[in-house]
C-alpha cells in the first residue's frame, strides 16, 4: 500500500520500505523511544524520526479511503443497522466523542492553552466511531484546554450534518449540544420512558469509548504519550487511525479497555430548544 511512497533513500544509506514500515510501527505500537528502537533496527535516531515521518505521511496519503463518513444510502443503511443491533437505538449513524493524547509541555504564551483539566499538556482529539469500532472521522489539531463541544461546533462534520448530508444522527455525551442531528442524555429523567432512552443511549454510544480503548491498546504511544514535535505528533494520531482501521478491516481484534476521558457533566449542551424538543419526540415515538 505504502511502498511506492517509501522507495527513496534515507539517511545512511537506502533502507527497504517493509523495514521502514516494521520499525516506525514497532515505536508506535510499543511506545518506545527512537533512541532503543533505532538500536534494535540498526538505525540511527535522527534516521528513525526521518522514517517515522516518511511511513506516517505516506500512510496519510491513503486517509480517504480509510477514514470515512458513509455516503450512499445503501452504506448509510449499514452503519446504521450496527448501532440498532446494539440496543435497538433508531437512526444513529455514528458515535461522537473527545480523547486526550498527552504531549511534551508547549513552551511559549500558547504553552497554557494545551494544559488540559487534568493538568497535563495534551491534543484533545475528537473521533466518531460506527458500530465496529472503525473510526469514521477524526480531529486531531486542538489544544487541550479545549472543550468538546467547541470542537464539533467548528469542524466541517457540524456543517455536513446542519446540511441534512446524513439521514441518521450522532449520539455524544452531556458535554454536547443537544439538536436534532446530535442527541445527549436527559440529564433528569423524570418518566420511565426518558430512563429506557438514557439506558439505550449509554449503550450505543459506549462503542466511541470502547473504540478509543482499543485504539490506545494497539498503539500505546496514543496511551503513554507522545515525545515527538507538535506537528509531527499530530500527523501520527491521524496515521495512526488510519492504521487501526485496516486492523479492523483485517479483524485483528486485541483486549478492549475502555478510555476514561469523561467530560465534567454541564447544563449548558442542552439548553437548545430545537434539540430538546426533536428527542423529547423521539423518546415518546420509540421508548
Amino acid at each position: 500500500m505504502v511502498k511506492n511512497h517509501l522507495a527513496g533513500d534515507s539517511r545512511g544509506g537506502f533502507i527497504p520500505p517493509h523495514l521502514k514500515v516494521l520499525a516506525a510501527i514497532r515505536i508506535w505500537a510499543r511506545g518506545e523511544i527512537q533512541d532503543d528502537a533505532g538500536d534494535l533496527s540498526g538505525m540511527s535516531q535522527s534516521t528513525m524520526s526521518l522514517v517515522c515521518k516518511q511511513v506516517a505521511l505516506a500512510i496519510l496519503a491513503q486517509r480517504t479511503q480509510w477514514i470515512k463518513m458513509p455516503q450512499t444510502d445503501a452504506e448509510q443503511n449499514k452503519v446504521i443497522a450496527g448501532f440498532y443491533s446494539l440496543c435497538a437505538f433508531r437512526q444513529v449513524i455514528g458515535a461522537i466523542d473527545c480523547t486526550h493524547i498527552r504531549i511534551p509541555k508547549v513552551g511559549g504564551e500558547v504553552g497554557q492553552y494545551y494544559i488540559n483539566r487534568k493538568g497535563y499538556s495534551s491534543i484533545n482529539v475528537q473521533v466518531v466511531s460506527n458500530a465496529n469500532l472503525e473510526i469514521m472521522d477524526i480531529v486531531a489539531h486542538w489544544r487541550g484546554s479545549t472543550h468538546d463541544s467547541r470542537i464539533f461546533n467548528e469542524c466541517r462534520l457540524k456543517q455536513r450534518f446542519e446540511q441534512a448530508e446524513f439521514k441518521g444522527r450522532l449520539l455524544g455525551d452531556s458535554g454536547y449540544a443537544c439538536t436534532p442531528y446530535l442527541f445527549t442524555p436527559v440529564l433528569h429523567p423524570t418518566t420511565e420512558k426518558e430512563e429506557l432512552y438514557n439506558r439505550a443511549h449509554i449503550r450505543t454510544r459506549n462503542v466511541v469509548e470502547r473504540c478509543f480503548g482499543l485504539w490506545k491498546q494497539r498503539f500505546r504511544c496514543l496511551l503513554r504519550g507522545f515525545t515527538t514535535k507538535l506537528d509531527n505528533t499530530k500527523m501520527y494520531i491521524v496515521a495512526l487511525a488510519v492504521l487501526h482501521n485496516i486492523a479492523m478491516h483485517r479483524q485483528d481484534i486485541i483486549e478492549v479497555v475502555e478510555d476514561d476521558d469523561t467530560v465534567p457533566v454541564t447544563q449548558a449542551g442542552n439548553n437548545l430548544l430545537r434539540g430538546n424538543s426533536a428527542r423529547t419526540a423521539f423518546i415518546i415515538e420509540n421508548f
